[in-house]
Protein backbone atom coordinates (compact mmCIF):
# COMPACT_ATOMS: atom_id res chain seq x y z
CA UNK A 1 0.00 0.00 0.00
CA UNK A 2 1.30 3.44 -0.91
CA UNK A 3 0.47 6.75 0.60
CA UNK A 4 -0.38 9.79 -1.55
CA UNK A 5 3.04 11.24 -0.74
CA UNK A 6 4.70 8.03 -1.94
CA UNK A 7 2.82 8.22 -5.22
CA UNK A 8 3.86 11.85 -5.71
CA UNK A 9 7.52 11.16 -5.01
CA UNK A 10 7.50 8.41 -7.65
CA UNK A 11 6.16 11.02 -10.10
CA UNK A 12 3.23 8.91 -11.32
CA UNK A 13 2.87 6.96 -14.55
CA UNK A 14 4.58 9.52 -16.77
CA UNK A 15 7.63 9.81 -14.48
CA UNK A 16 7.72 13.55 -15.11
CA UNK A 17 5.61 14.89 -12.26
CA UNK A 18 3.92 18.19 -13.01
CA UNK A 19 6.48 19.46 -15.53
CA UNK A 20 4.17 19.12 -18.53
CA UNK A 21 1.31 20.68 -16.58
CA UNK A 22 3.34 23.79 -15.80
CA UNK A 23 4.85 24.02 -19.29
CA UNK A 24 1.40 23.89 -20.82
CA UNK A 25 0.20 26.65 -18.46
CA UNK A 26 3.29 28.73 -19.27
CA UNK A 27 2.73 28.44 -23.02
CA UNK A 28 -0.96 29.27 -22.54
CA UNK A 29 -0.06 32.45 -20.66
CA UNK A 30 2.54 33.34 -23.30
CA UNK A 31 -0.01 32.91 -26.08
CA UNK A 32 -2.59 34.93 -24.14
CA UNK A 33 -0.13 37.81 -23.77
CA UNK A 34 1.04 37.59 -27.40
CA UNK A 35 -2.39 37.28 -29.05
CA UNK A 36 -3.12 41.04 -28.88
CA UNK A 37 0.08 42.09 -30.70
CA UNK A 38 -0.32 39.22 -33.19
CA UNK A 39 -3.89 40.28 -33.98
CA UNK A 40 -2.70 43.88 -34.34
CA UNK A 41 -0.04 42.76 -36.84
CA UNK A 42 -2.59 40.70 -38.78
CA UNK A 43 -5.03 43.62 -38.91
CA UNK A 44 -2.20 45.90 -40.02
CA UNK A 45 -1.46 43.53 -42.92
CA UNK A 46 -5.04 43.60 -44.22
CA UNK A 47 -5.20 45.42 -47.55
CA UNK A 48 -1.42 45.68 -47.99
CA UNK A 49 0.38 44.49 -51.05
CA UNK A 50 3.28 42.04 -50.83
CA UNK A 51 5.92 44.77 -50.51
CA UNK A 52 4.01 46.49 -47.70
CA UNK A 53 3.53 43.22 -45.86
CA UNK A 54 7.23 42.40 -46.24
CA UNK A 55 8.14 45.79 -44.81
CA UNK A 56 5.94 45.27 -41.75
CA UNK A 57 7.03 41.66 -41.18
CA UNK A 58 10.69 42.63 -41.70
CA UNK A 59 10.59 44.79 -38.58
CA UNK A 60 12.61 43.14 -35.78
CA UNK A 61 10.02 43.62 -32.97
CA UNK A 62 7.23 42.25 -35.18
CA UNK A 63 9.35 39.26 -36.23
CA UNK A 64 10.23 38.49 -32.60
CA UNK A 65 6.58 38.67 -31.51
CA UNK A 66 5.49 36.35 -34.31
CA UNK A 67 8.34 33.91 -33.71
CA UNK A 68 7.53 33.76 -29.99
CA UNK A 69 3.89 33.12 -30.82
CA UNK A 70 4.79 30.33 -33.26
CA UNK A 71 7.09 28.63 -30.74
CA UNK A 72 4.62 28.97 -27.85
CA UNK A 73 1.66 27.71 -29.85
CA UNK A 74 3.43 24.71 -31.37
CA UNK A 75 4.94 23.76 -28.02
CA UNK A 76 1.50 24.08 -26.41
CA UNK A 77 0.03 21.91 -29.19
CA UNK A 78 2.73 19.28 -28.70
CA UNK A 79 2.22 19.05 -24.94
CA UNK A 80 -1.57 18.96 -25.19
CA UNK A 81 -1.62 16.21 -27.79
CA UNK A 82 1.00 14.23 -25.88
CA UNK A 83 -1.15 14.31 -22.74
CA UNK A 84 -4.14 13.05 -24.74
CA UNK A 85 -2.03 10.25 -26.25
CA UNK A 86 -0.63 9.25 -22.85
CA UNK A 87 -4.10 9.18 -21.31
CA UNK A 88 -6.04 7.37 -24.02
CA UNK A 89 -3.62 5.13 -25.95
CA UNK A 90 -3.05 1.98 -23.91
CA UNK A 91 -0.90 -0.08 -26.28
CA UNK A 92 2.69 0.86 -25.38
CA UNK A 93 4.06 0.44 -28.91
CA UNK A 94 1.27 2.50 -30.44
CA UNK A 95 1.71 5.10 -27.69
CA UNK A 96 5.44 5.42 -28.42
CA UNK A 97 4.86 5.69 -32.18
CA UNK A 98 2.06 8.24 -31.65
CA UNK A 99 4.21 10.42 -29.39
CA UNK A 100 7.07 10.29 -31.89
CA UNK A 101 4.70 11.22 -34.73
CA UNK A 102 3.28 14.05 -32.62
CA UNK A 103 6.76 15.42 -31.91
CA UNK A 104 7.69 15.22 -35.59
CA UNK A 105 4.44 16.85 -36.71
CA UNK A 106 4.75 19.75 -34.25
CA UNK A 107 8.37 20.30 -35.25
CA UNK A 108 7.43 20.38 -38.95
CA UNK A 109 4.56 22.80 -38.29
CA UNK A 110 6.89 25.12 -36.37
CA UNK A 111 9.57 24.99 -39.08
CA UNK A 112 7.05 25.56 -41.87
CA UNK A 113 5.56 28.53 -40.01
CA UNK A 114 8.96 30.08 -39.35
CA UNK A 115 10.00 29.48 -42.98
CA UNK A 116 6.81 31.16 -44.24
CA UNK A 117 7.39 34.12 -41.92
CA UNK A 118 11.00 34.48 -43.09
CA UNK A 119 9.98 34.14 -46.72
CA UNK A 120 7.30 36.82 -46.35
CA UNK A 121 9.51 39.18 -44.38
CA UNK A 122 12.35 38.95 -46.90
CA UNK A 123 10.08 40.24 -49.65
CA UNK A 124 10.84 37.36 -52.00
Amino acid sequence: MRTPLGRVRNLGASHSGTTDFWRQRLTAVAMTLLIVPVLFVILTLVGRNHAGAAQILGSLPIAIILLLFIVASTWHMKIGMQVVIEDYVHNETLKLVSIMANNFFCFVVALASIYALLKLSSGV
